[in-house]
């Protein structure tokens, strides 16, 4: 609901964040060098690898992965098999890629942890949407990222079919139960917000209880957060609010009550898990002279 972010890899703009990001990863792991690679390895020795999936997933990272070694050596050829938002079953080759041993070698972690955990992702946000697709709800993320990662985090919950939340606390306005304690409730904290940017971004209001969701209701906001409520609850405001204004269901939510949640009828589902507590899609990367 916020402003978009653009994810888009001909994106120039959002090419040169990535860029940003991998490049910060990289120099975390190699430092001042790699000790071993540099100690082995003889300069112009040239390998192949192939990216293999080790079990079933939805691919997401592809050319991040793609990127860590164009940034290490923009000699090297990588060869896409699978595209991003693609399934793969384990025994799977993903990419072929040959060049530089020693970039090869000093890429191969990050490029890997950048693709298991974006494919962890991408593939728990599908097993969601797909669980709710008979209904109209749809599957949000939330700031739930891990710190620096949150672009490539977001970027791989798109892959895998569902939506963004707000990015950050600039895109939009989201007025929680801390807000609307130190305001003295929701209709002052919406007129202070209200004061403040006018018109210019969203609003969304989070209700513990129906009270204030009536309340909420009769403010000038786009949409209410129904936060934490059981199944019972939400279908009660679901049948008050009558499509005047988008509900999204938050909290606790799992992939085994995410059905009975979106056949209430709230409009979105915002998903913490999805990027806190990520289990990673496995992949090896086997080097060959």
């Amino acid at each position: 609901m916020g402003k978009e972010v653009k994810l888009d890899w001909e994106d120039e703009a959002f090419r040169k964040k990535v860029d940003t990001v991998i490049q910060r990863a990289l120099e975390e792991d190699i430092g001042p060098g790699d000790v071993t690679t540099d100690s082995i390895v003889p300069h112009g020795l040239g390998l192949t690898g192939q990216l293999i999936a080790k079990e079933r997933g939805v691919v997401a990272g592809i050319l991040v992965m793609k990127r860590v070694f164009e940034l290490l050596d923009p000699e090297i050829n990588f060869q896409i098999l699978v595209k991003d938002a693609s399934w793969v079953q384990s025994g799977d080759i993903v990419a072929i890629v040959e060049g530089n041993s020693r970039a090869l070698l000093k890429g191969e972690r990050v490029a890997l942890n950048f693709l298991q955990r974006m494919s962890g992702i991408a593939t728990l946000t599908h097993r969601f949407v797909e669980a709710v697709r008979h209904t109209h709800a749809k599957i949000l993320d939330t700031r739930k990222t891990a710190p620096g990662l949150r672009l490539l985090d977001k970027w791989a919950v798109r892959l895998g079919g569902g939506m963004n939340h707000r990015f950050g606390l600039y895109d939009m306005v989201l007025i929680k139960e801390n807000h609307i304690a130190a305001a003295g409730g929701i209709t002052k904290a919406v007129n202070k917000v209200k004061q403040k940017i006018k018109d210019s971004m969203p609003i969304e209001v989070e209700t513990k209880t129906l009270e204030e969701v009536k309340e909420a209701m009769a403010l000038p906001i786009q949409r209410i957060l129904l936060d934490n409520m059981d199944v019972v609850t939400i279908q009660k405001a679901v049948e008050m609010v009558c499509g005047k204004i988008p509900l999204e269901a938050s909290g606790n939510i799992s992939i085994e009550n995410v059905v009975e949640v979106a056949e209430t009828g709230v409009d979105y589902i915002s998903v913490g898990k999805l990027t806190h507590s990520v289990k990673a899609v496995d992949f090896s990367f086997l080097l060959e002279s």
